[in-house]
């Protein structure tokens, strides 16, 4: 087994006896960009928050490179290589650009006791490296002339992107994304599905959520759809799309081409 994996065993959520996810069984190899579409409600979020460590599940065993994540506090979670975006923007509106993506690159500060010992000097080149960092995710995804503008003055497709931007600045290995293309502009789009694929390329591991059908359709080596918190069908992008199920599920009926029955939903709301 790949020393980076995501295993989750049947995997409870339960709110006020309410299963939000219904033993989920899923396996996530490392360098793989999952897909993880469902209808509004289905646990998509959910499963996001559970293997971040913003939700503990009520049962079951979340597994990554060997460290159970399963009741471990988010910080302890990121800590092990895995960073998120969410689906409502979390950015630090009085603050840049940069000093809300420098906030991110400091969660893999390397300061404590060596700091301590050897006192500014390494305190300052550690700050000039995470600055360095900082810089170069607001780069990446395209936000390099707004680096010293406010986070609030961002329109909500940029918002995104640096919600990207902080989470990469850690140099996560498992990147979780909770709707990226939510409010992006086509050309926004474009890039956000071109860093996306650089990113798979370089090695990360990524699970994307989105109501962008073509944008998952695309990227995906392989697709999981959940419905009513269980696992309904997975496989190619192709399978999944020409899957009787799946296209009862979106449309309630099935249709003579499902592949572009199931690629033109593009629903927003809760998942």
């Amino acid at each position: 087994m790949s020393d980076r994996q995501l295993v989750l065993t049947s995997v409870v959520k339960e709110f006020g006896g309410v299963r939000a996810l219904d033993g989920i069984d899923l396996t996530v190899a490392e360098g793989e960009l999952l897909g993880l579409i469902g209808p509004n409600g289905s646990g998509k979020t959910t499963l996001i928050n559970l293997v971040s460590g913003l939700l503990c599940p009520s049962s079951g065993s979340i597994v990554y490179g060997g460290n159970r994540l399963d009741g471990l506090p988010a910080h302890r979670v990121a800590r092990l290589g895995i960073g998120r975006t969410f689906q409502l923007l979390r950015g630090l509106p009085t603050l840049s650009v940069y000093e809300n993506v420098l906030a991110g690159a400091h969660l893999y500060g390397r300061g404590g006791l060596i700091a301590a010992v050897f006192g500014k000097l390494v305190i300052g080149s550690e700050e000039r490296r995470l600055s360095d960092r900082a810089y170069e995710m607001i780069r990446f995804v395209g936000l390099g002339d707004r680096a010293n503008v406010p986070a609030s003055e961002l329109p909500a497709g940029q918002g995104r992107l640096l919600e990207l931007a902080r989470a990469l600045a850690p140099n996560p290995d498992l990147l979780l994304l909770d709707e990226p293309a939510s409010g992006l502009t086509s050309s926004e789009r474009a890039t956000l599905e071109r860093k996306l694929r650089e990113l798979q390329m370089s090695g990360k591991t990524i699970i994307l959520v989105d109501h962008d059908m073509r944008l998952v359709m695309n990227l995906a080596d392989r697709v999981v759809v959940l419905n009513e918190g269980r696992v309904l069908a997975g496989g190619t992008p192709s399978d999944v799309q020409a899957s009787p199920s799946v296209i009862d599920v979106y449309l309630g009926r099935r249709r003579a081409n499902p592949r572009n029955a199931v690629a033109t939903d593009r629903t927003g709301g809760q998942s």
